[in-house]
């Protein structure tokens, strides 16, 4: 079974922050689970371990010499779609899912080199059109059952914006928060029925030995792909969202996930995302919006995408 499994002090940190006693249990079984595990699915550790936020990723060796990942998390709502979502793609775009275990949401999955973020390409175009590329391909197939959907997600959000605007201070950031749900209360009669990631942005793709690159820690959601657009708009800037590239981005992925002709519910999605975020920030006692995503937002409201 290799090394005892020690918990990094971050990830448990962040597990009692954001989880609380729920949080403080998990870490407390992760090296028990993680021997479990091990053992189970015959694994051996061949490296340190690494972490986010919310999970402990162990690099591991299989019983055929194969290389994979080992990854254990929290089992929740978000995590108990991920295992659906790899399964449906299959490996199209995402790396592949080789055993999960629903009690838990424990994972063994095709490795990726975590060293080779698309973030550290090192040119922000052709990132960009990787990261649309890949997003093209995730969004091509339907939801399957038992994911989160978009439509109940936006009817909160509506509902949520005026209390978070008045807790805005900068009387312009709370007109922008409700001109963004002003722009999802357009479309949410019709929220979409695509299998979205929710969460690609450049670290959450990898170099890989199968395809160039493929997508890890997907968030699935039932709904309109211009909702998944919106991380590809907010990372890599040297100056922060320039108008101009903020449209030829947006131009780029619409362009490349066949949303050229619904552009206005791409960017009323889109919005939607800057919507949600704001939300996010408030309950967190931000009283500001995130000034690159206002930027993006104001570019988007003024060209009318």
């Amino acid at each position: 079974m290799g090394r005892v499994i020690e918990v990094p002090a971050e990830l448990a940190a962040s597990q009692v922050r954001y989880n609380g006693e729920a949080g403080r249990a998990f870490v407390a079984a992760l090296p028990g689970r993680a021997a479990e595990f091990l053992d189970r699915w015959g694994l051996r550790v061949t490296g340190p371990s690494m972490y986010g936020v919310a999970s402990l990723v162990l690099p591991v060796v299989r019983g055929d010499g194969s290389r994979a990942a080992l990854k254990l998390q929290l089992a929740d709502e978000e995590s108990e779609g991920e295992p659906v979502a790899l399964r449906v793609w299959a490996g199209e775009g995402a790396v592949r899912l080789l055993e999960s275990d629903p009690g838990t949401c424990t994972m063994l999955l095709e490795r990726a080199d975590e060293t080779r973020h698309l973030s550290t390409l090192g040119d922000g175009r052709e990132a960009v059109r990787i990261l649309a590329e890949l997003l093209a391909r995730l969004v091509a197939v339907p939801a399957p059952e038992g994911v989160r959907r978009l439509g109940d997600i936006a009817a909160r959000m509506v509902a949520d914006a005026p209390a978070a605007a008045a807790r805005l201070v900068d009387g312009a950031d709370a007109r922008l928060l409700r001109d963004c749900a002003a722009a999802v209360r357009e479309v949410m009669g019709e929220p979409g029925d695509r299998l979205l990631h929710w969460d690609l942005h450049y670290d959450n793709v990898l170099a890989a030995e199968r395809e160039p690159w493929l997508a890890i820690d997907p968030k699935p959601l039932a709904g309109d792909p211009g909702f998944d657009l919106l991380p590809a708009l907010t990372d890599l800037w040297e100056r922060g969202p320039e108008p101009a590239v903020v449209r030829w981005r947006f131009d780029l992925l619409t362009e490349r996930l066949g949303l050229d002709r619904a552009r206005a519910r791409a960017r009323a999605w889109t919005l939607g995302r800057v919507l949600q975020n704001g939300l996010w920030d408030v309950e967190d006692g931000e009283v500001a919006l995130d000034a690159g995503q206002v930027s993006i937002a104001r570019t988007l409201l003024a060209t009318g995408a």
